[in-house]
């Protein structure tokens, strides 16, 4: 609707002003009657009793132009950005302000600073109570010369309550927010219903558009890491990194890069501060692995004090004979053969020919100080545990995982540039009771040996047990091929559990070497043994006080598994192979706490899951492993370590130990002020992993990151990562359901939310109605993914998710990077046929909404786990033919999960996308086409998160709403 009546002139500040709105004031949240009294275009009513009529120094007052709004978004003196509704006069912006503005629907603009979007549905209202009756809004009304639309007073959350402009013939109106608000003409009459108008979803801000403005901002430029307290790209921004002093984002992410200086700032401003760190992360082929650095029989330098290792902070002082600890500020002495001159700045003047005094990771060679009982540490071990019980060799598991470890392992992880694998590996199968193999060289056959004895597990053969692959190739090719055959009559379906771990962890000790299990395991292990579980799956305690059970262990006897498994750096990765319940929660709690995974292929079939399940095991025994770490993180003085989150075991509050550790898992750790900061030195920490490499070399990998710290809440509002915050926020949820009720625990995450939002508008946003959503810049995501973790398996399960299903999402999230939450929570959906089918580049990504669907189109959606192809009822026949080799929709097969391969433009660009996106996640993800309409869809529009759920989680526009009125509530 274009308005072409010229606004009224402006009198000087100072002097009274008319009120002069496009919109009703009460339509915009505010308090009735507190701001501006309901006007038109055509009359003005004089000042209103209340209504601020000069404005504080600084402020600017900006009418609206006519014609067409112009826009979407806009930030004001912090970085923020607004939405809500709101009368002119509420407009302030700040001498520092930038206005960043595109064109979108849905906006009617006020100023330049912030924005309105227009309403939102009857639906949203209901949590806020009845709307006014007619009499109220009369009353309002009375005495007010009215000759455009106007809305009753709002309810309690400003955001997406009703718009409404002047009267303009049978448009005049657009719309009332919930029923019972009245359109008026200049001649008072009953009340008429106006059509509801909702929140136009494009002016609420979107996950897709902030992702692609970061990936055009800053995926061209290196990220140079010498810059304090930098905020890094998006985890979803490809960009290469300089390491000049910091270290990567790849291996430390911060919620924050600015640090409160005082715990008071950081209370009130309820940020939490932690560092998602991935000490082995793997990097692109562009960016070099870290130096080795070999200081000889001396090994690294440290501080005296702190223990804290030779860094790019440390001060060289007295011509470089000591040095200044940058952690506790101890004065150390320099060795002899460590001295070097410094320049006329006070640097080293070989300070970039040494890693660690110019770059932000790096690792020593330790010395035999750092080995277990002084005595360097013998090659890892890896043992296969393979069940063959009856529902193992029915499937035809076992005979696929033998055939396939035949070729594996000759692909064992080896060190740099080595010709073989140092690994030495040992086979072990079992159902009530364990089988060891001797597979020596030397023999012309495997020989078994059983031990049925479970309750004293022993180890009955100690030579031959682990062997070289290249020496013993023959023999072990020989057993991989009679294990299928000697358990193919089995009719054993009970099976142990801890016994295999146990064994495999005596094994390694005999060996004195450190190392991993790889079990294979199908079913609850109920046969008499230590570790005996029952079946205890009882979905009524969903939504109960009890419901905290289903995510605790059984029995305290894997914890004191795991604590031996730790001692002796025996990591254990878990594939489960369940047809019903087999207790998730206890299984995992070995592989959670000795660093390892756990894999879980439900209902596994051999012709449907082959592929998913071999990609998993092929990468999972390649992949780079440090064997036997502890992992300490230091800090400057002020703040430190206070709470850690991930898959390890700690026997004190400091160290993190992990019999193994790999490139995808993190390590979480939140810090608190112990004293004041300061802004000038700002504050450092330090991650330091020893670890045992697979060649059995020890090592010290360390990465250092200096971060800035603020007296200013807006700088901490301005320097925050909503990747990492997430991040954090889940895996702090995601612990709080093994003690708490799952409804305390989103509670407290829906609180906390508020608490940082609400003491942004406090303290950091330009005055305003309290009308409006104000978000700070790089927060606007927080609702949206917030809403993403509150509706996720865990906290909220649909009625089909099993409690095996939850327990495992809950122990995988916990050491997930931060990329792998973000995908996870917010799934990508990419259109298929949309771009020109040249264009073999990813497809831009839409929001994942049901509206963003085209029955036209084809689309897959992917979150790291899932993979599906959603095909609209209405494509084109030519695509159907080019995808799927079939001439119409009715005959493609829904639940697919290969697509052909067909030798057309459009099926290999499809197939080499979902290669691509295979190969950026560390789990094979399975392809599951689903058509439009179908049964399946169902599970498909699970993942489409902007939208309500089935199981009562709250669309994206609900939430927001929800979350604006939990923030007027705090600040009232």
């Amino acid at each position: 609707m274009n308005v072409n009546q010229s606004a009224p002139p402006v009198p000087p500040f100072g002097q009274p002003q008319p009120v002069y709105l496009g919109h009703h004031q009460s339509s915009y949240g505010g308090q009735p009657g507190s701001t501006t009294a309901p006007t038109s275009y055509g009359a003005y009513n004089g000042p209103v009793p209340g209504y601020q009529q000069t404005p504080p120094p600084g402020v600017s007052r900006t009418l609206p132009s006519a014609g067409v709004p112009p826009a979407s978004t806009a930030q004001g003196p912090c970085g923020q950005t607004a939405y809500g509704q709101f009368g002119q006069g509420d407009v302030q912006n700040g001498p520092s302000s930038t206005v960043q503005m595109q064109r979108l629907p849905g906006y009617q603009p006020f100023g330049s600073a912030i924005l309105a979007p227009v309403v939102s549905q009857p639906a949203v209202l209901q949590p806020y109570g009845p709307p006014p009756t007619s009499a109220q809004v009369t009353a309002q009304m009375a005495g007010m010369q009215i000759s455009g639309a106007v809305a009753p007073a709002s309810p309690p959350s400003g955001l997406g309550y009703g718009s409404f402009g002047p009267t303009r013939g049978p448009q005049s109106n657009y719309g009332s927010p919930y029923p019972g608000a009245a359109a008026f003409g200049s001649q008072p009459g009953p009340p008429q219903p106006l059509p509801p108008k909702r929140l136009d979803p494009d002016a609420i801000p979107s996950p897709i558009q902030v992702i692609e403005d970061d990936r055009n901002n800053r995926g061209s430029e290196p990220f140079v890491t010498g810059v304090r307290g930098q905020v890094p790209p998006l985890v979803t921004t490809n960009f290469l990194v300089k390491d000049q002093g910091n270290a990567s984002p790849r291996y430390i992410r911060c919620t924050s890069y600015n640090i409160p200086c005082t715990s008071d700032m950081a209370k009130q401003a309820q940020v939490p501060l932690a560092a998602v760190i991935k000490p082995l992360a793997r990097l692109p082929p562009e960016e070099a692995s870290p130096y080795v650095v070999d200081h000889g029989e001396s090994g690294p330098l440290r501080c005296n004090r702190c223990k804290a290792y030779m860094c790019p902070f440390m001060q060289f002082v007295e011509g470089g004979r000591r040095f200044q600890c940058c952690f506790c500020s101890c004065i150390n002495d320099v060795p002899p053969q460590y001295f070097q001159h410094l320049d006329h700045t006070g640097k080293r003047v070989d300070a970039y020919d040494r890693p660690e005094l110019s770059l932000g990771s790096y690792e020593f060679l330790a010395t035999v100080d750092y080995c277990k009982n002084n005595k360097f540490p013998s090659p890892p071990a890896f043992i296969f545990m393979i069940d063959v019980s009856y529902n193992a060799i029915r499937s035809g598991l076992v005979r696929l995982l033998c055939e396939e470890l035949k070729s594996l392992l000759d692909f064992l992880p080896r060190e740099g540039g080595a010709e073989e694998s140092a690994i030495r590996v040992g086979f072990v199968t079992y159902n009530k009771v364990l089988h060891f193999y001797n597979v020596k060289s030397s023999l012309a056959q495997p020989q078994m040996m059983v031990v049925s004895d479970v309750g004293d597990m022993f180890v009955p053969l100690l030579d031959g047990f682990l062997v070289n692959v290249n020496e013993s190739q023959a023999v072990i090719t020989s057993l991989l091929d009679q294990i299928p055959e000697m358990f193919a009559d089995t009719r054993e379906t009970e099976t142990v559990f801890a016994p295999v771990i146990q064994a495999g962890m005596e094994a390694l000790k005999a060996a004195e070497c450190a190392g991993k299990l790889f079990l294979f395991h199908t079913s609850l292990p109920i046969a008499e043994a230590p570790g005996k579980l029952k079946n205890r799956d009882d979905r009524k305690l969903i939504n109960t006080d009890k419901e905290k059970t289903l995510f605790q262990p059984q029995t305290g006897a894997y914890q004191t598994l795991a604590k031996e498994c730790v001692a002796q750096g025996c990591c254990v990765d878990l594939f489960l192979f369940p047809n019903q319940y087999v207790d998730v929660a206890t299984l995992s709690v070995v592989p959670q706490l000795t660093g390892g995974s756990v894999y879980k292929y439900a209902c596994f079939q051999v012709e449907n899951d082959q592929e998913r399940f071999l990609s998993d095991l092929r990468r999972d025994v390649q992949k780079v492993v440090g064997f036997d770490a502890v992992m300490r993180v230091r800090t400057s003085t002020g703040i430190r370590a206070v709470d850690f989150f991930g898959a390890f075991y700690m026997n004190n509050t400091t160290d993190v130990e992990l019999a193994g550790l790999d490139g995808d898992k993190t390590v979480t750790v939140e810090f608190k002020h112990d004293d004041r900061l300061n802004e000038e030195n700002g504050a450092l920490l330090q991650c330091a992993l020893l670890y045992t490499s697979c060649a059995g070399q020890r090592r010290l990998r360390i990465h250092n990151l200096a971060l800035n710290c603020c007296t200013q809440l807006a700088d901490l509002y301005r320097n925050c990562e909503t990747d990492t915050l997430i991040n954090y926020m889940a895996k702090f949820a995601y612990r709080g359901v093994l003690n708490s009720p799952v409804k305390t625990v989103r509670d407290t995450l829906i609180t906390q939310c508020a608490q940082i939002l609400a003491c942004y508008r406090k303290n950091c946003a330009s005055p305003s109605s309290a009308g409006q959503l104000i978000l700070p810049e790089c927060m606007k995501l927080l609702p949206v993914y917030l809403n993403c973790v509150l509706k996720s398996d865990v906290l909220q399960p649909g009625a089909e998710v099993t409690t095996d299903d939850r327990a495992y999402v809950r122990q995988l999230v916990t050491s997930m990077d931060v990329a792998e939450t973000n995908v996870f929570f917010y799934p990508r959906l990419l259109p298929l046929t949309k771009s020109p089918i040249e264009n073999t580049t990813e497809p831009p990504a839409v929001r994942a909404s049901e509206e963003r669907l085209s029955n036209g189109d084809i689309y897959l959606l992917e979150n790291g786990l899932n993979l599906f192809l959603w095909v609209g009822a209405s494509v084109q026949q030519g695509v159907v033919q080019s995808l799927f080799g079939v001439s119409s929709f009715s005959q493609i097969t829904s639940g697919l999960s290969v697509l052909p391969v067909l030798d057309n433009l459009l099926s290999k660009k499809v197939q080499g996308l979902i290669d691509s996106l295979r190969a950026q996640r560390s789990r094979y993800m399975k392809l599951i086409v689903v058509k439009q309409e179908d049964k399946l869809e169902t599970v498909f529009k699970h993942f489409l998160v902007e939208d309500k759920s089935l199981s009562g989680g709250a669309s994206y526009v609900d939430f927001l709403c929800h979350m604006h009125k939990e923030i007027r509530q705090l600040l009232s």
